[in-house]
């Protein structure tokens, strides 16, 4: 090994990296880093796992972590946010679109008869909670000028800003994001009541012969506020694999959403903000999504892309922040408790329960007013339950960004089984030439036993393994922008 004078190089990280290029495990090092495909943040692992033949006891081969250049294994985060890891966010996006595409033109355990199903694309949105800057456009698509007398870009900050901060209801803002997704059960309970009506039956003899699926997913405002994009269906009692009855059409199923939406109501009470009775906002979209191929911009395919887009982003695209703002070490309780029950102020956070001060926080003016009202709200009692100190840094939404029925299709975990699957059996068949060009005998699977044991060591990578988990990712990137244009594969 050739020992180089890099006293020259001015970055630590790039030192490391060529200080780990020179090193005689280095390949395998590139190897772990490039099967990742550019995960920004992986998990790092140490253990080890023993195959054994059973009958025998013969150790036929043993893996160890103590083996690696770094002394762990690395593992994909699988983090489904695209600004935190837009490798991992990216396979999230990819299966999250199968996952719908399947549900509406079959596929993935799902009958090709499912396009046939009445079927929808609603958008259900809050409500205002005082004037904000916007653009407004006339019927012609023009855009007017806001009622500040501004005609805004598209990029402008003020957007989804109040027009007057004073008067703007944030405990209402708040309220609302927390309690989005019981408002969303409680208007799948009501949408069922009103299919139920529209068919001139009970709730009970509907049940028997349809049934509602769907898929939703969460997307923020410029406001700070969430609102859902639902993909629903009519089914048979069965589900996916059973079409409903004809007389439940896309218009029965129409009429029953535009009539259930403004009955789904949440009241909330409380001495500090008052009475409020949380509803959907007056904005409601619903299309029907049409088979691909057809002469439509609603068609299956766009809807499935269209979803899968806004499975990945999270409260950040609001202009807030991707991580949690409570102090670890309290758990946001501002104190410790001794043995006795006697507590003991934190000193990680002076007593504050925040990790960084809200003055600190970079974000706007409206974002930080959000977040302070969360934490405010979360010190009285009757919002204990809401868990907004824990939830502030998502401005209160404490739900699933993309969630689904039942039976809607398959799910995210059967997909990730399946690639799970299918990378186990090519390392198997590799494993099987490795075997065969040494000459050694095939282990019978009816007769082998793998032991392992893992721990959790800690995530992310060393400075020289950053550099090269960018370059995968800037290289995937650019092979796939080449697909895209056109090039070939």
């Amino acid at each position: 090994m050739v020992t180089l004078d890099l006293r020259h190089v001015a970055s630590p990280a790039v030192r490391d990296l060529l200080h780990l290029i020179n090193q005689p495990d280095f390949d395998r090092a590139q190897e772990q880093i490039e099967r990742l495909g550019g995960c920004t943040e992986p998990v790092r692992l140490t253990g080890q796992t023993t195959t054994i033949d059973s009958t025998t006891g013969e150790v036929l081969r043993s893996y160890t972590t103590t083996e690696e250049p770094a002394g762990s294994l690395l593992t994909a985060c699988g983090n489904r946010r695209t600004s935190r890891c837009p490798a991992c966010s990216r396979l999230y996006a990819a299966d999250t679109y199968h996952l719908i595409r399947a549900s509406l033109s079959g596929g993935k355990t799902v009958p090709d008869t499912v396009r046939t199903h009445p079927r929808v694309f609603v958008t259900l949105t809050p409500p205002s909670f005082g004037p904000v800057h916007n653009r407004p456009t006339t019927l012609g698509g023009d855009v007017r000028a806001c009622r500040c007398g501004t005609r805004h870009e598209p990029a402008d900050t003020l957007l989804g800003t109040p027009l007057n901060p004073e008067t703007y209801d944030y405990a209402g803002a708040v309220l609302f994001n927390a309690h989005a997704s019981a408002l969303w059960a409680r208007f799948t309970i009501y949408l069922r009541r009103e299919l139920a009506t529209r068919l001139g039956m009970t709730q009970k003899a509907a049940r028997a012969v349809l049934r509602v699926s769907f898929a939703k997913v969460a997307e923020y405002q410029k406001r700070g506020l969430v609102h859902f994009h639902a993909v629903i269906r009519l089914d048979g009692p069965d589900g996916s694999t059973q079409p409903p009855p004809s007389y439940a059409t896309v218009a029965v199923l129409t009429d029953a959403i535009r009539a259930a939406a403004p009955r789904a109501r949440i009241s909330v009470t409380s001495d500090a903000v008052g009475e409020r009775e949380l509803t959907w906002g007056q904005q409601l979209d619903v299309r029907e999504i049409a088979a691909f191929g057809t002469d439509t911009e609603l068609t299956d395919q766009a809807v499935a892309a269209y979803v899968a887009k806004y499975a990945t982003k999270s409260a950040d695209a609001s202009g807030t922040l991707d991580r949690s703002l409570f102090c670890r070490p309290c758990q946001g309780r501002g104190a410790t408790l001794l043995p006795h029950g006697t507590p003991l102020p934190c000193t990680a956070c002076d007593g504050t329960g925040q990790a960084r001060p809200l003055p600190r926080l970079a974000v706007a003016l409206h974002v930080r007013q959000m977040i302070r009202t969360c934490w405010e709200l979360s010190r009285l009692p009757e919002f204990a339950d809401l868990k907004l100190w824990k939830w502030a840094h998502m401005l209160g939404f404490r739900g699933h960004f993309s969630t689904k029925s039942r039976s809607y299709s398959t799910t995210l975990g059967a997909l990730r089984d399946a690639r799970r699957t299918w990378r186990a059996w090519r390392a198997w068949r590799t494993e099987q030439a490795r075997v065969a060009h040494a000459g050694m005998p095939e282990p019978d699977p009816a007769t082998t036993l793998v032991v392992g044991h893992w721990a959790y060591l800690g995530s992310g990578y060393s400075p020289d393994g950053a550099l090269l988990a960018a370059h995968v990712w800037h290289r995937r990137e650019l092979e796939r922008r080449f697909i895209a244009e056109g090039g070939c594969g």
